[in-house]
């Protein structure tokens, strides 16, 4: 069986992510998407809603399963016996990180292969941290996620700001 690991904060999760997941089980029997946490940036959900919200998400898609995961990547590539790490690439301006990430890795752990995939056009410009923005200033955000994430954030922002 041919496993991609899909790591990331994913907070929230966008369709742009579910995307790739569905993408990336057309080119590997299981996608493993791997929530991880990133201590450089403050949460709007917890690493199990956020786990949660992704299982509810990719409930129909047999080939994807979600896990939670502290530490490298690269230990977490062995301990779920993935073949590769898949990363999406919205813009240019990805790409030095991503390369960067991709050559530690591989420094790391010789035999880890990273894909990168390109969104698709209407998601090319999508990312949580926009997404968060949106929501927060009360804009339309709803057709950038999943239903069951948009509901999540609204729940969220409702009860920061103490209404039901």
């Amino acid at each position: 069986m041919k496993t991609v690991l899909y790591p990331g904060s994913f907070d929230p999760f966008t369709n742009g992510h579910l995307d790739l997941v569905v993408r990336a089980g057309l080119l590997f029997d299981q996608v493993i998407v791997a929530v991880a946490v990133n201590s450089e940036k403050t949460p709007m959900f917890m690493l199990e809603e956020r786990k949660e919200l992704i299982e509810k998400s990719c409930a129909d898609l047999p080939h994807v399963r979600v896990v939670a995961f502290r530490g490298l990547l690269v230990d977490a590539i062995v301990e779920y016996q993935a073949q590769a790490v898949l990363r999406g690439l919205r813009a240019f301006s990805d790409f030095e990180y991503e390369l960067q990430m991709a050559l530690m890795n591989r420094s790391l752990r010789p035999q880890c292969e990273t894909i990168f995939m390109m969104p698709t056009l209407n998601n090319s410009f999508v990312a949580s941290r926009l997404v968060k923005e949106v929501a927060a200033l009360h804009g339309d955000f709803r057709h950038y996620v999943p239903a069951v994430v948009a509901d999540a954030i609204e729940a969220k922002l409702a009860a920061k700001e103490g209404r039901k």
